[in-house]
């Protein structure tokens, strides 16, 4: 089967939270008075770092590894990823009883590359360009047969990710705007579709690293601008946009802003120190966006997806 690149609809991000539900955490919403107070808004922590594998990932995982036929199935899934979506996919197959198998760059971070092991996957490595990811994988599936699941540019992928758009406006439906990371788009095409699918006067802005900014200049000049040497600590963001979530993207998101380096460390740091939450930078940058004031959040009602917490303890930025 390939991968599906007609765009979702809400009726697929429904169909998904009921297809995932039995195997999905539903993650806590938190907020702390502290931020509050530094930004002048309501802000919602929509905690992802809770999910299963640590990442929202493993929604768009397993709705596509639970959607597939049983003879898609036998065959086993194959992705490339360098880490959270490697996992996702590792573990929802283990859970079908299906086999995995999985392109990651040398230069993963150890923590994502143990955590795919144990889970079951079974791991080739290449050198980190898209090139080398791509070419690899297509020799894995050439000689397995099985079912590329691409990390983000998939239907199913990205209607799993709009689920926690979904839940967070069922516990605040009062909500002005909901702010996610951008990297290859899965997470904020998913959660652009559901949240103005659900309440079509909401924003929602995304937000990427300055140093690896090919969906703020996409967004602007409105077609793909593949991302050039990405430098950031946000290793989830260091990928290219793609095209399906794009679609999604010109049509749902209101803005899409960039932080510096600096700034994703700075907020990435307080959150661990103050609300006493493991995060990883790529779910800082939201945050440092929120508090460099690159969008204005006085007196608003704010919910930003912490997206994962898979962090490196060994390499920590700080």
């Amino acid at each position: 089967m390939e991968t599906i690149l007609t765009p979702p609809t809400l009726a697929n991000v429904e169909e998904a939270r009921k297809r995932i539900s039995e195997y999905a955490h539903r993650t806590p919403l938190l907020s702390s008075k502290q931020v509050n107070q530094k930004t002048g808004g309501q802000i919602f922590f929509k905690c992802e770092n809770f999910q299963k594998v640590g990442a929202f990932k493993f929604r768009g995982a397993s709705n596509a590894i639970f959607s597939l036929s049983k003879e898609e199935a036998t065959m086993g899934v194959a992705t490339h990823s360098s880490g959270n979506h490697a996992q996702a996919l590792a573990l929802a197959a283990r859970l079908r009883g299906i086999p995995a198998y999985v392109v990651m760059p040398e230069n993963a971070p150890k923590v994502k590359v143990k955590a795919v092991k144990n889970y079951g996957a079974e791991i080739t490595f290449c050198e980190s360009t898209l090139q080398a990811r791509e070419s690899t994988l297509e020799q894995v599936v050439a000689k397995t047969g099985a079912t590329f699941i691409h990390p983000y540019n998939d239907a199913r992928i990205i209607a799993g990710q709009g689920t926690a758009a979904m839940e967070v406006l069922e516990d605040h439906p009062d909500l002005d705007m909901i702010m996610a990371p951008v990297g290859g788009g899965g997470l904020l095409s998913g959660t652009a579709l559901a949240a103005k699918s659900i309440k079509p006067d909401i924003k929602v802005i995304g937000a990427e690293p300055a140093n690896a900014d090919d969906a703020f200049r996409s967004f602007q000049k409105g077609e793909l601008i593949p991302v050039q040497n990405p430098d950031t600590i946000a290793d989830g963001l260091r990928t290219s946009l793609g095209e399906l979530p794009f679609s999604l993207i010109r049509k749902y998101v209101d803005d899409i802003v960039t932080v510096p380096e600096e700034s994703i460390i700075e907020a990435m740091r307080y959150v661990w120190e103050r609300l006493n939450m493991v995060i990883e930078a790529s779910c800082a940058v939201p945050v440092a966006a929120v508090f460099e004031q690159k969008i204005d959040v006085k007196g608003k009602k704010v919910a930003i997806i912490i997206t994962g917490g898979n962090v490196d303890l060994d390499n920590l930025p700080w």
